[in-house]
């Protein structure tokens, strides 16, 4: 779970969503919340994020998206995202997490008003704090999507990467890492399905993910983003000749009745019912 900041959620709201979705499934693993959403929710306690971190993990958190993150590096923030933190706020509240126990991991969106340069400072800071923590679980390159991205429209932004530029994000992202950061996540959202057979030969080694009439990307102008079953993940990998293991967020093999229960037809969807009430 993860989104842009909606005014009127404070660190409670958050502290909430996870109290009612492990009440809801007690086993399941809650990752929610970039660092921009944790720095907002406890601004508006007026706390430390260290401790509403502290407290989300009591409701119930289990890791955290490294979203938000776009480029690490305030020349390109104060352009392509000035109401968000800044760079060194991004880092301190990754390094808060890793600190008291989180894994999270990190991305990049790139293709828009940055340079190589930033790329290049982006993956060393990454590579610099895992060096430090060890709390990143993978790296996740996001190519920019600009059909519709309001920075585009105004002719402020060039059109995302060439699918070039973004084949060598993973290659140069699995060199630049290594060894501290063993895992590189190729997109289909972003990709499409040929794309991440491509990255999965140049540099990356895991594929992501299932989802469910995702909108993010596709609102900005993407064609790919409403499923993924693991069928056709599975079918994909073994189409390069590699073989497909299927992992939990903390990339541990995952439990054989999760795997099976993953291959299981979907529920038909229930009709929508409306209470009209006077």
């Amino acid at each position: 779970m993860q989104g842009g900041i909606e005014p009127s959620f404070t660190g409670q709201t958050y502290m909430e969503i996870c109290a009612a979705v492990r009440h809801a499934a007690p086993g399941i693993h809650i990752h929610a919340f970039s660092p921009l959403e944790v720095h907002q929710g406890a601004a508006t306690l007026g706390v430390p994020v260290r401790e509403f971190l502290s407290a989300l993990k009591d409701a119930g958190l289990g890791t955290l998206p490294g979203t938000a993150a776009e480029i690490l590096d305030d020349e390109v923030r104060a352009v392509l995202c000035p109401d968000k933190i800044g760079t060194d706020r991004w880092l301190d509240v990754m390094r808060t997490a890793h600190q008291i126990g989180f894994k999270t991991t990190a991305t990049i969106m790139y293709g828009h008003v940055d340079q190589y340069k930033h790329w290049a400072r982006h993956l060393l800071r990454i590579r610099e704090l895992q060096v430090e923590t060890g709390g990143f679980t993978e790296f996740v390159p996001l190519p920019f999507v600009h059909m519709e991205a309001p920075i585009y429209l105004k002719g402020r932004a060039r059109r995302g990467p060439t699918y070039r530029e973004a084949v060598l994000m993973h290659a140069v992202a699995r060199l630049a890492l290594h060894p501290v950061i063993t895992n590189i996540q190729t997109s289909w959202v972003k990709m499409g399905p040929e794309g991440v057979k491509v990255c999965l030969e140049s540099g990356a080694n895991d594929l992501g993910g299932t989802l469910m009439d995702e909108t993010i990307t596709r609102s900005a102008g993407a064609v790919h983003g409403q499923e993924m079953t693991p069928g056709r993940m599975e079918a994909t990998i073994r189409a390069i000749g590699r073989t497909p293991r299927q992992r939990t967020t903390v990339y541990a093999d995952a439990p054989d009745e999760r795997y099976t229960t993953s291959f299981a037809p979907r529920p038909e969807a229930l009709p929508a019912v409306i209470a009209l009430r006077s």
